[in-house]
């Protein structure tokens, strides 16, 4: 049995790991709502840009480019957003999770694939496992500008276009609640979707000079509108995750706390108890 000594250690250490909890609870929530409104502020420029390209790449002109052909899929790139540090509870794990599970299942060879990696973790985790990693991001800031990653997102998509991949994939944690965030894939390139975001009551745009050049501009920079999106939303997610992890690491604290002082009154009483009939039976043998 625990000494009453060892019971207070215990109890102290708790206590300040708790204080330490609780802090990067409150620093958490404090970055949610600011990567949250970031994220939702970012949402009408892609909303737009999105509306622009489909109306383009659907009309009857004849306007081309390698981002909206489908072709033989030879290589695919998975690019992959996770964060540079832990204590977010599923965050990292349930991503990664994900994306190994989809290699392995899809690709026999390491040729057919490559990874394209945003955060620590996510780099640390495929090096480990000795996976292709094509390109590498980290140290990014918890509100990123679309600066920090511009190259990135601008090598990753041509390499789409000068055919070193043949699809590339997205995967990342998309921010549902404070509470809640999905991990969730979709194929960014090509881009076969455009034609559905065509209505009738979609805007008429006049183009200059031409469509061609206009979609051969638009593209490649609404590709890396995506990525940066979801960049945004992952961060959001991040935020959110380790602001649960840590409530909960604090809970957990106070009902450890309440354990070990429950451990320790007993303890106690029973060390006063010991002693009252230590006392009692020296002197009944003094008698």
């Amino acid at each position: 049995m625990a000494s009453l000594r060892d019971i207070q250690k215990r109890i102290g250490s708790t206590q300040k790991t708790k204080q330490i909890t609780k802090a990067m609870h409150m620093v958490s929530a404090s970055k949610l709502n600011k990567a949250e409104e970031f994220a939702k502020s970012y949402e009408p420029y892609n909303k737009k840009i999105r509306e622009v390209v489909a109306s383009i790449a659907g009309s009857d002109s004849d306007a081309e480019h390698p981002m909206l052909e489908t072709r033989e899929v030879k290589k695919t790139a998975y690019f992959v957003i996770t964060s540079d540090r832990g204590l977010a509870g599923p965050f990292n794990s349930g991503i990664l999770r994900e994306v190994y599970q989809t290699i392995q299942k899809r690709h026999q060879s390491q040729d057919e694939y490559a990874i394209i990696v945003v955060g620590r973790v996510g780099r640390d985790f495929f090096k480990k496992n000795g996976m292709p990693i094509l390109k590498e991001i980290t140290g990014l800031s918890d509100q990123p500008n679309f600066s920090d990653i511009k190259d990135l997102t601008a090598e990753t998509v041509q390499l789409f276009i000068d055919e070193e991949i043949d699809q590339l994939e997205l995967f990342f944690n998309h921010f549902v609640s404070a509470i809640s965030q999905e991990v969730t894939s979709k194929k960014l390139l090509p881009l076969t979707d455009l034609a559905e975001e065509v209505s009738d009551n979609s805007s008429t745009y006049e183009y200059e000079p031409n469509q061609q050049e206009i979609l051969n501009v638009l593209l490649p920079q609404y590709a890396e509108s995506l990525i940066f999106g979801s960049l945004l939303d992952s961060k959001a997610s991040e935020h959110a995750s380790r602001m649960t992890a840590m409530q909960n690491a604090t809970d957990n604290a106070d009902e450890l706390i309440d354990d070990l002082t429950l451990q320790y009154n007993r303890a106690r009483q029973a060390a006063i108890t010991q002693e009252i009939t230590e006392i009692v039976s020296g002197a009944a043998a003094l008698e």
